[in-house]
């Protein structure tokens, strides 16, 4: 008997119904943000992500050789396969150029609650402008995105990681003692933070000053700590803008201005943010993203860039924690032949009622009628029709309504107008 790898999932009907119902709402929501989609392979030449990652991504991605002895990966994330396919193909569209995307990813984790081998990540990137309106309109569209599909609870925050960098600098942390405290910072241990700071030989008033700030939604407070660096204030100033414009013209007033966010990747810059589902307690997080610098890795001509990716599959788990009634699939109608006799002109108004748009379903098992009308209720079926040779000696079938078990006589000609209007 085989059996299906470590880390990926079969889904049954019902669950491809949800995420069927949830990627349409994500990509009604894209679009009307004025993004298009996209999509790239799900394998590209292995140097792609070492370059943006580096060699350490090897242990944790599925890598091969193919018969030509090419070097390739399956995709772990769709970031550096959009910017390829951006400095390939793309470079000379007009900007901003708007994309989004949905795919399969994989990587070599360890299974656990929400997380596996093979998953499903969507996303977008926005090229060719750094505007604090852009970025706002890109955070909103994050959070509409989630709220769109149903989710009743989620926390955003917004950070800048040249904030800080600027941050650190002022408390005198190298870049190595920074790889040593950045872990730390993104996981919240932040007495972990402070014991480390003591090591490194941050006096005690600086350590308590500097964790005051990394945990402060307060502007002013992170403007007097950096006060005396003018690209931090510019940067501060972008943020402060960022914050009025969510509130002001995108009517988002749940967030919370975090320096703590650092997102762990060396080529994010600037403005970053997460989303995340509280009800799903350590691994919470369902959208990360901001401004990065990428392009010239790639072969580029600069330009900004910004985008976020959201885990397709841990926010499905969090609608279905949240209780989140999806809409189930419904046949629109469901098709009874009486006897073998009707078989050939059940078919032929099967196809009638699908050829104008409308589903439609027949028993292609040659049960009877009771054991019909029950697998038809099994489909949701609206409607069931029962074709028999009383019925078509009129020229006619009997309509049933699943719901309220009223049956009536419709003549053929009739079946698509009846149908469509109830």
């Amino acid at each position: 008997m085989f059996k299906i790898p470590r880390g990926t999932r079969d889904f049954t009907p019902k669950e491809m119904n949800k995420r069927r119902c949830l990627e349409e709402c994500m990509r009604s929501t894209f679009q009307k943000f004025g993004y298009r989609e996209i999509q790239t392979p799900m394998f590209e030449n292995l140097e792609l992500f070492t370059a943006k990652s580096g060699e350490a991504i090897i242990d944790e991605i599925y890598s091969f050789k193919d018969k030509g002895d090419r070097e390739l990966a399956l995709r772990p994330e769709l970031t550096a396969p959009v910017m390829r396919f951006y400095v390939e193909k793309m470079q000379m569209e007009p900007k901003p150029l708007k994309l989004f995307y949905f795919g399969s990813c994989f990587r070599y984790d360890r299974p656990q609650k929400g997380r596996y081998r093979e998953f499903k990540q969507a996303g977008c990137e926005i090229i060719g402008t750094n505007t604090s309106e852009a970025y706002a309109e890109l955070i909103a569209l994050a959070y509409n995105l989630l709220k769109n599909a149903g989710l009743k609870d989620i926390k955003l925050n917004i950070g800048n990681l040249n904030i800080l960098t600027q941050i650190f600098k002022k408390i005198n942390i190298s870049k190595e003692q920074q790889k040593q405290l950045i872990p730390l910072i993104d996981k919240s241990l932040f007495d972990e933070v402070s014991y480390l700071l003591k090591e490194f030989g941050i006096p005690e008033k600086t350590i308590t000053e500097f964790l005051d700030v990394l945990q402060s939604s307060n502007i002013k407070k992170i403007n007097d700590f950096i006060q005396e660096d003018e690209s931090a204030k510019k940067e501060l100033s972008i943020l402060n803008e960022i914050q009025k414009l969510l509130k002001s013209s995108f009517k988002i007033n749940e967030f919370q201005i975090k320096m703590s966010i650092v997102r762990g990747l060396d080529y994010y810059k600037g403005v970053v943010f997460e989303i995340d589902a509280p009800i799903l307690g350590a691994e919470k997080q369902l959208c990360g993203g901001g401004a990065y610098e990428l392009i010239p890795l790639f072969g580029g001509k600069d330009n900004p860039s910004a985008g976020f990716a959201i885990g397709f599959d841990r926010t499905l788990l969090t609608l279905e924690t949240e209780k989140y009634e999806f809409k189930p699939f419904m046949l629109n109608v469901y098709v009874i032949p009486v006897n073998e006799d009707m078989i050939e002109k059940s078919l032929e108004i099967t196809q009638t009622i699908r050829n104008n748009g409308i589903s439609a379903d027949i028993d292609l098992l040659r049960r009877g009628i009771g054991k019909s009308l029950k697998y038809a209720s099994s489909l949701n079926a609206e409607k069931v029709m029962i074709v028999g040779p009383r019925e078509l000696k009129k020229k006619s079938v009997t309509i049933r309504d699943m719901k309220t078990g009223k049956q009536e006589l419709i003549d053929i000609k009739d079946i698509v107008s009846k149908v469509k209007n109830t």
